[in-house]
């Protein structure tokens, strides 16, 4: 988005500020020019809140903002997807990040509460699994190896017990905590919905903690967005699943199965009333794209953004990925979206 369209968005804001009480009585008919009259013009507050993994697209997002907007506060926090929804759902904030679709508990409290909410996907991202540099004998695993180390029970204490060939060193797991939509994400695929992860493994909301951790210890192994692993590859090394490597180009094309997935903000649909957070969703949606490459996402197809926006636009509220009965909707972004 341009300062020059941002700068529209305010001076359109600032025409109806009897309602929304933002702005002194001035005249609507010029645009504004500067970001003095863009600050007047908009103000309020943004509360963020979610994803470890969806945090730094939407940091940038932010910081890109409020150069344009500089009188909107925007915070956002990282308490992982699902702390995110149980503030969402509250009422305490106005958007929320998610690296997986909500689920339908949450949906359900989030409707107790008379929270509303306009679902819009913002980019790719690949779930990596990682070693340290350190590890010189991990190239690839197998969902099946990956079920072995992690599912509960597990008789895996060293490398040599995953397979025979490989050394007699400690396995040490760094995985995100609970509360993590990545860590939802991982546990669906490799223990699905019965099974359970492992207790004796190091968990972390922060997924910088997960990266040192990981970097640390020769038998390290661990996991979390790609983003991470792309800005760290001096300290680490992703490991293929069913021989493919997390690329921009696998997680873009879905070869790189299971673990390629879209993530998401979703949108108080009360909180896109107010005139910044109006704004600061639209900006997302223009600019999110671009930023998100640049930090190591994969964008999404201008088909998708361009529905986001409408749905956006329109107040279109609810999920594409639960059914009337509640039930998980499976398929591609394009097609379920």
């Amino acid at each position: 988005m341009s300062s020059t369209t941002v700068y529209r968005l305010l001076s359109a804001f600032a025409c109806v500020s009897a309602t929304f009480g933002i702005l002194a009585a001035s005249g609507c008919g010029n645009r504004v020019e500067n970001d003095a009259s863009g600050d007047a013009a908009l103000g309020g507050r943004v509360t963020i809140d979610g994803s470890s993994t969806v945090y730094p697209i939407t940091e940038a997002v932010s910081e890109m903002f409020h150069e344009e907007a500089p009188s909107t506060r925007v915070t956002v926090g990282v308490s992982g997807t699902g702390g995110g929804f149980k503030r969402f759902a509250a009422g305490e904030t106005d958007v929320s990040g998610a690296s997986r679709p909500i689920r339908k508990d949450e949906q359900d409290k989030a409707l107790e509460a008379g929270v509303a909410f306009i679902e819009i996907p913002v980019a790719y991202d690949g779930l990596s699994i990682v070693v340290s540099r350190e590890n010189d004998w991990c190239d690839g695993l197998t969902v099946a190896d990956l079920k072995a180390i992690f599912l509960d029970p597990s008789e895996a204490r060293t490398w040599r017990d995953v397979r025979p060939q490989w050394p007699d060193v400690p396995l040490k797991l760094f995985i995100p905590g609970v509360d993590s939509g990545t860590f939802d994400y991982f546990k669906e695929v490799v223990a699905g919905k019965t099974g359970s992860i492992r207790a004796d493994v190091s968990p972390s909301e922060d997924d910088n903690v997960l990266v040192r951790g990981v970097a640390g210890n020769r038998g390290g192994l661990g996991f979390f967005g790609c983003a991470y692993y792309f800005e760290n590859r001096d300290k680490l090394r992703a490991v293929a699943i069913e021989g493919v490597l997390p690329t921009p180009e696998t997680i873009e094309s879905g070869t790189y199965r299971p673990f390629g997935r879209p993530l998401f903000i979703y949108v108080n649909a009360r909180s896109a009333e107010r005139p910044e957070v109006e704004a600061f969703v639209r900006f997302f949606l223009e600019q999110g794209p671009s930023l998100a490459e640049e930090i190591g996402y994969v964008r999404l197809p201008k088909t998708i953004y361009r529905k986001a926006m409408t749905k956006f636009e329109s107040r279109t509220t609810g999920t594409r990925f639960l059914d009337e009965a509640g039930e998980k909707v499976h398929g591609p972004l394009a097609t379920v979206y």
